[in-house]
C-alpha cells in the first residue's frame, strides 16, 4: 500500500468527535439533630469540614435543631461520602452522638 493511497481525497471531509462528558450525581450531606451533640460542636463541624464562616454554620446548626436535619452541602458520591465518614469520627472523638448521612441531589 502507497502512502498516496492513505491520504484522504481532497473531497472527503473529516468532522472532530467531540466527547459527551455526563455529570456526576450530586449528593447531599445532611446533619441530623439529636439531644446531646452541643449547637457550638456542630457549628465547630460546619467550619471545620464544610468550610462555613460562623454565621452561616450558626444558620444550618439552627436549621437542624428545629427542623431535624440541615443540608451541609452538595458534593460528588466520593467526597460527600467521605464528609460523612470524616464527621462521624471527628463526632465520636469527641464522645458525641452527632449524625450524618448523604441523600442524592
Amino acid at each position: 500500500m502507497s502512502a498516496e493511497e492513505n491520504r484522504p481525497s481532497a473531497d472527503t471531509s473529516v468532522a472532530e468527535a467531540t466527547p459527551e462528558t455526563k455529570q456526576p450525581p450530586l449528593f447531599q450531606v445532611i446533619l441530623l439533630n439529636d439531644d446531646y451533640t452541643p449547637m457550638e460542636f456542630v457549628v465547630d463541624v460546619l467550619e471545620r469540614f464544610f468550610g462555613m464562616g460562623r454565621t452561616q454554620a450558626t444558620q444550618v446548626m439552627l436549621e437542624v435543631h428545629m427542623r431535624g436535619k440541615g443540608v451541609c452541602g452538595v458534593f460528588t458520591h466520593d467526597i460527600a461520602e467521605t464528609k460523612v465518614a470524616l464527621v462521624t469520627r471527628y463526632s465520636r472523638d469527641h464522645q458525641h452522638p452527632l449524625m450524618c448521612t448523604l441523600e442524592e441531589a
